[in-house]
């Protein structure tokens, strides 16, 4: 997933690009997008489409208008309009492919609010672009640090400096609403440049810091996800999951949003199985729903006097008792339609004891006493000639 001239050094920064992970020129970034019309020619008489996809620092992108109709290639640093001044960028996708991107985002190709492509970045804009990165570390600490200055409730997670230097975005974090125009105020005299201020959720926070959840992997927002879906805690029942906060929140302090992976499969298992609210009707009395094994199609009922006692019963025998039920026609007792389980005998027969351990060692000291022979015959030869010889 790497570029090939990303070669770790010290500190596990990559010797290539320097941009540990986040570099436009590979798949090594969760937001490369693999184009594949770029081998394919237009046909006659149609022109190529005039917008271009610009990718920023923490997985911000935009549309912009390449109305000067230069020839861009995807990896390439390009000056686009900020209105005022400018930024720098990565082209990340051309073509065809942007034009349904655009209709996915629901970003209409005509609209007057596009930004236009400047010019290809020049080494000056470059320079002045790194210089703001290297900055923003910096910028951030001394951000936190005139927060808790002013006594407001709230994370500053990051910076991003413009292209130009002109203004600072400052990413944080709040549980409630926070007056921060001291807060700008202040930034604005120390980093003398104009400041923004922009709220961010709690998983774009932990989507930008990374880390391992609990599955022992990378978070999934930090390495593929691009799209934050609500999670609710609808999806641990339908799972039959515990509904227990330290266990199903991530990193982001939220439910994890690996609880929607595979809420689909769940949903329609769940339909062949009747309503757990209803009551199996016996002659030794009503019977209530314990627990269910969704993909062994079983499931637990107990009586209401003895509601320790489980009794096991599958699907069909559950499904056979309330179609009894509807008839007015209450079974005898629900152990008498549990299943007995059928002894499978395995297929292999036990040889332990059979063989002895050391049935082989005939075969090596015969095998032992045909080389030694082999050897005498060799020495002895060797013997004569060297008698000959003196």
């Amino acid at each position: 997933m790497g570029c090939a001239t990303c070669t770790n050094k010290g500190g596990g920064t990559p010797a290539g690009c320097n941009n540990n992970g986040t570099c436009g020129t590979s798949g090594c970034n969760k937001l490369t997008v693999f184009n594949w019309l770029s081998n394919m020619e237009l046909p006659a008489n149609q022109k190529a489409f005039d917008c271009v996809e610009v990718r920023f620092k923490n997985g911000r992108k935009s549309f912009y208008r390449n109305t000067k109709n230069l020839t861009l290639y995807e990896g390439e640093a390009i000056a686009i309009d900020a209105n005022p001044g400018y930024d720098v960028g990565l082209v990340s996708l051309t073509g065809e492919l942007v034009r349904l991107q655009m209709q996915k985002k629901g970003v209409f190709p005509k609209s007057k609010e596009i930004l236009e492509v400047l010019r290809k970045a020049s080494e000056e804009d470059i320079n002045k672009w790194q210089e703001g990165r290297a900055k923003e570390t910096e910028a951030m600490l001394k951000g936190r640090q005139i927060a808790i200055a002013l006594n407001l409730r709230m994370k500053i997670s990051d910076v991003e400096y413009q292209g130009d230097l002109s203004k600072a975005t400052f990413y944080y974090t709040a549980e409630e609403r926070v007056d921060f125009r001291e807060l700008v105020r202040k930034l604005a005299e120390s980093f003398k440049t104009r400041i923004e201020m922009k709220q961010i959720g709690m998983r774009q926070e932990a989507s930008r810091l990374g880390g391992i959840g609990s599955c022992g992997r990378e978070l999934c927002c930090s390495t593929w996800l691009t799209d934050f879906r609500s999670v609710s805690t609808s999806a641990a029942r339908y799972q039959q999951l515990s509904l227990n906060p330290t266990k199903l929140a991530g990193q982001c302090g939220k439910l994890k949003c690996c609880l929607n992976y595979e809420l689909d499969v769940y949903v329609d298992e769940l339909k062949k199985f009747p309503d757990t609210k209803k009551k199996l009707k016996t002659k030794k009395g009503e019977a209530f729903f314990q627990k269910m094994d969704i993909f062994g199609n079983k499931m637990w009922y107990s009586y209401r006097d003895e509601p320790y006692e489980f009794i096991e019963l599958s699907l069909e025998r559950v499904n056979e008792i309330i179609e009894l039920n509807k008839k007015d026609e209450p079974v005898a007792e629900l152990k008498d339609y549990k299943d007995i389980p059928v002894e499978v005998k395995p297929d292999y027969a036990n040889v332990v004891g059979q063989d002895d351990l050391t049935r082989f060692d005939g075969q090596n000291k015969k095998g032992n006493k045909k080389r030694n022979k082999k050897r005498n015959k060799n020495r002895n030869r060797k013997k004569p000639t060297d008698n000959a010889k003196n």
